[in-house]
């Protein structure tokens, strides 16, 4: 096994390989085993045609990758994004990995991306993209081979999607080829707040360990999305004080708390901003909600928020991570020297794929 070498700033499939090699060698892995798992089993580059609304060709770029498929199918999400990589996906297979390990469900690691701004596709274009997308990985996909899910950008209906075009493609109905479904088509209950869920029972049971009350607990979160919208909601009712929210617009912070609910009607059913939330509290950007004081802060927006320039700027007591890879690894240490409880993404944000698991 190697070294871990640590350039200044490392992207996040980067991360996650100084990740595993600081494991592989606290574990002594033979060498043999450790080449097995260091690298994606398989990926593949797509290139998209699609047909858009205005007659034109465009040529949207794709990703699979397959990391491991040692415990069983691959599983993991399909997200589109304007900044969607390669390595982005290599990354998100590999610690789907050892998410599924983790929790001990029977899935190996895997992931998929479209380099998209969905918020610019209608929805025509959003179903186009998606169905030849799935065409070009029928013979990759199945419930015995790759399962994909809803990751940013994507939802239950693209899930239903990517189910029927794989039913048309190989002749019968396949509802176990995707999770995070409709209920109508399958679909789990609960499926939808899993992992904003997974997210507040792992912050409940660090409270418990380090002897803190939930009730009034301070909590900032990075992102509002699915799980952090989820989440935040979920916390409120359960009696934490949200006091900080951010999304991709920017951040809000406010000592008194937020009215969760009516937040998440201003977003999702009125279109409105969050950074223009009535009673919102002070403006700041998304990333510097996490430095405010709290007692907790989660990220559960996207990876590298909390790096070797910033990490001494967290004032939580405890840090959950509800994203996937938010922290580099040069974060880590300056975090762990102050003596914050960091509960890691491969367990923070695995309610997901638990509840997708009993789909």
């Amino acid at each position: 096994m190697s070294q871990a070498v640590m350039p200044e700033e490392m992207n996040v499939y980067q991360n996650a390989e100084v990740r595993f090699e600081v494991a592989a060698n606290k574990l002594g892995l033979e060498q043999g085993l450790y080449r097995f798992l260091k690298w994606p089993s398989k990926e593949i580059t797509l290139y998209i045609p699609v047909g858009m609304d205005n007659g034109q060709l465009e040529v949207f770029t794709g990703y699979r990758v397959l990391h491991s498929n040692v415990r069983g199918p691959g599983k993991g999400g399909i997200r589109f994004a304007p900044d969607v990589s390669i390595d982005e996906v290599r990354a998100l297979a590999t610690w789907m990995t050892w998410k599924c390990a983790v929790v001990n469900i029977p899935f190996g690691g895997a992931k998929g991306g479209v380099i998209c701004d969905p918020r610019k596709l209608s929805r025509g274009e959003m179903e186009r993209l998606t169905r030849r997308y799935t065409a070009e990985l029928v013979d990759w996909l199945g419930p015995e081979r790759d399962i994909p899910a809803p990751d940013v950008g994507t939802g239950e209906q693209t899930m239903a999607w990517v189910m029927d075009t794989f039913a048309m493609h190989v002749g019968q109905a396949t509802t176990a080829v995707v999770t995070g479904k409709p209920i109508e088509l399958g679909g789990s209950r609960g499926r939808r707040e899993a992992t904003g869920r997974g997210v507040m029972m792992c912050c409940d049971k660090a409270l418990a360990k380090l002897g803190m009350k939930k009730q009034g607990c301070r909590v900032v979160i990075q992102g509002f999305g699915n799980v952090g919208s989820m989440a935040a909601d979920l916390m409120q009712n359960a009696g934490y004080k949200i006091i900080g929210l951010a999304d991709i617009g920017g951040g809000l912070y406010n000592e008194k708390g937020f009215d969760v609910p009516k937040a998440i009607d201003w977003v999702y059913t009125q279109k409105k901003t969050l950074q223009s939330f009535p009673g919102g509290g002070t403006k700041m950007s998304a990333r510097d909600v996490l430095f405010q004081p709290c007692d907790i802060a989660i990220p559960a927006a996207i990876e590298n928020q909390i790096t070797e320039k910033n990490a001494s700027q967290v004032q939580a007591k405890i840090l959950c991570e509800g994203a996937n890879g938010p922290t580099t690894w040069q974060a880590d240490t300056i975090i762990d020297s102050k003596g914050i409880f960091t509960i890691p993404d491969i367990l923070g944000n695995a309610g997901g794929v638990t509840v997708s698991y009993f789909e």
